[in-house]
């Protein structure tokens, strides 16, 4: 039995033109190699399978052939090419950095370079995935790399470029390699099955190729995969049963149930896909894809963008002529929104259903016309049954009111008068059952009435009953005397007794202190301009109260605005406990034993 070989290595590239998908790196790699102006280091970076250390390889091959051809690839003839060919080539060193990344490698591999190459013009030394060298070991290459042997070249490869210290990437020449697109993959993969004599479906290649993320490798292992799955025949029901992959064909009929407002329907096929054992997740990320790739679909620039089959491009195509802008975007933020919150979500799968309800209510009007911005609410599924019902309930009003209206004609008298009877018919209001009936507007909340502003606490002070003037009282005959105290217990007992409608005013002024200047004159201090306006409206009843309270009339009663240095700060708890601490040491002595934490 022959030995098998997978397609990755088999199908190797040997050459730069059989390179997929790099064409300008290519191009100026050969251009080097037959201007002979090749640097010292070159550095090889991108995302994994798209041909860093083949191309090293190539590269490596071209620099030591004795006979290149004019556009810069090897001769395949000579010693040297012939040598790597058969890998026996001492003059091309391979080095894994992921398990030789210490000092002790490096310094190894310096030794080497300073022994010049027996066959050929230079050493070649490719150091795979360099990023997993450690710090020092990259210290310890910094000088050499910087300034090798003439007859020494370094390549690097790596896929994660960031982690590299940026002292070896100045000294390096930067290749960056791009991603494999979906056409590059699938022609690839079609002269492999030619090769091969593998049957297959273009659709099941791009599916292939999708799977792939940009790589080759992966795709040439996936298409090796499929192939064994399929004996020979590769097609695209056997690709999506073999790789677990969702059938686009569920996307087409999402977006299709969505425009028709088929919400039970979605409801059935997410159902039959969860059952199948696919996430929610991988279906709304599916959809999310397939949505910009119809949303892409809808201008001829944009169509390129697609990563798809031609056949697929038409069937997309065709969907985005059905769909309105507006359902796409709101789509794509739905979906997004849901992938978003999915992992945090406790109940995933009703988190997809509501999002899939959503997306199919984007295109279906409210089922209540109201005037001005619609309400945020989800819409009817199932408007026909409701409408049934409505009628219903409108037949079974309409024969109530007819039985009550004969009830009403045996029991009630004749009106007295036709003004009576027209005063009657007048006050009658309109059947709320009735489908004629003019809807009752409810009355509308204004923001503007809610809270308190310093206008409203104005128009307040103006238009409150109680502050209105009132004379003063000057016929109490006694003259009892009273002290500060005295005034202070009345002041708060008049403030508790004062009317709902001024209990703001009544809160602050319970933090107010009513001092006696020159008795029996008494003087309020007011923190601010506002509040002494609406006290002033009241004085002369807040003077009456005190009166009658402290039974003295001659008392005077003076309210005045404080002043910047009579204002006290207001302290919040922590400041109020460092205060009591300043006082009372022994509080701090307390809370230090204890341990305790003001909270």
């Amino acid at each position: 039995m022959k030995e098998y070989i997978v397609s990755a290595r088999k199908y190797r590239p040997m050459t730069f033109d059989s390179v997929v998908g790099q064409a300008a790196l290519t191009t100026t790699l050969k251009n080097a190699v037959n201007s002979g102006k090749l640097a010292h280091a070159y550095l090889f970076c991108g995302p994994r399978g798209v041909g860093k250390t083949t191309c090293a390889r190539i590269f490596a091959k071209a620099i030591n052939c004795e006979s290149p051809t004019e556009d810069g690839e090897a001769c395949n003839h000579c010693e040297s090419c012939q040598a790597f060919n058969e890998q026996r080539s001492y003059n091309i060193f391979e080095l894994d950095a992921a398990s030789n990344n210490s000092v002790e490698n490096i310094k190894s591999l310096m030794e080497q370079t300073r022994i010049p190459p027996q066959v050929g013009k230079y050493k070649v030394f490719i150091i795979d995935e360099v990023h997993m060298l450690s710090t020092a070991a990259f210290n310890a290459f910094l000088k050499t790399l910087e300034e090798p042997p003439a007859h020494v070249i370094f390549i690097l490869a790596t896929t994660e470029k960031h982690k590299i210290l940026p002292t070896i990437i100045s000294r390096c020449q930067i290749y960056d390699f791009e991603r494999m697109t979906v056409p590059n993959i699938v022609n690839h993969l079609k002269m492999v099955a030619d090769k091969e004599g593998i049957a297959y479906e273009e659709e099941a290649l791009a599916v292939i190729a999708e799977k792939a993320d940009g790589g080759m490798r992966d795709a040439l292992s996936i298409f090796d995969q499929t192939a064994s799955f399929c004996q020979g025949n590769i097609t695209y029901q056997k690709v999506i049963e073999d790789l677990n992959v969702l059938d686009s064909e569920n996307y087409f009929n999402i977006v299709e149930l969505s425009l028709q407002n088929k919400v039970p329907e979605v409801m059935v096929l997410l159902n039959n896909i969860i059952s199948k054992g696919f996430d929610g997740g991988l279906l709304v990320g599916g959809l999310a894809k397939h949505i910009r790739n119809v949303l892409m679909a809808r201008d001829e620039q944009t169509l390129p963008l697609l990563e798809v089959s031609q056949r697929q491009q038409e069937r997309y195509r065709e969907q985005a002529q059905k769909c309105p802008t507006n359902f796409l975007y709101q789509a794509l933020k739905l979906c997004n929104q849901c992938d978003i919150n999915y992992r945090q979500s406790s109940n995933k799968r009703l988190l997809v259903e509501l999002t899939l309800i959503q997306i199919g209510q984007l295109t279906q009007e409210d089922d209540t016309p109201a005037a001005g911005r619609s309400p945020k609410r989800l819409k009817s599924l199932f408007r026909k049954l409701i409408s049934n019902v409505q009628t219903k309930a409108a037949s079974q009003g309409a024969a109530g009111r007819s039985v009550r209206a004969g009830r009403d004609v045996a029991t009630t008298p004749a009106p007295l008068s036709a003004g009576a009877a027209t005063d009657t018919t007048a006050e009658k209001t309109p059947d709320v059952a009735s489908p004629h009936a003019a809807p009752v507007r409810k009355p509308a909340l204004k923001l503007a009435n809610i809270g308190l502003t310093f206008a409203r606490m104005r128009q307040n002070a103006e238009e409150t009953p109680e502050q209105k003037e009132e004379p003063e009282v000057k016929d109490i005959a006694k003259k009892k005397d009273f002290d500060e105290e005295q005034l202070r217990t009345q002041w708060l007992a008049m403030c508790n007794r004062m009317p709902q409608a001024m209990v703001g005013l009544a809160a602050r002024m319970k933090n107010m202190v009513p001092t006696i200047t020159d008795y029996p004159a008494v003087e309020v201090v007011v923190e601010n301009k506002i509040l002494l306006e609406q006290m002033v409206g009241i004085k002369n009843k807040i003077r009456n109260t005190l009166i009658r309270d402290l039974q003295n009339a001659d008392i005077q009663l003076t309210l005045r605005l404080a002043e910047t240095s009579e204002l006290t700060k207001v302290l919040n708890n922590r400041e109020m406990f460092e205060e009591m601490s300043r006082k009372n040491p022994a509080l701090q002595t307390l809370t230090n034993s204890l341990d305790l934490v003001l909270a």
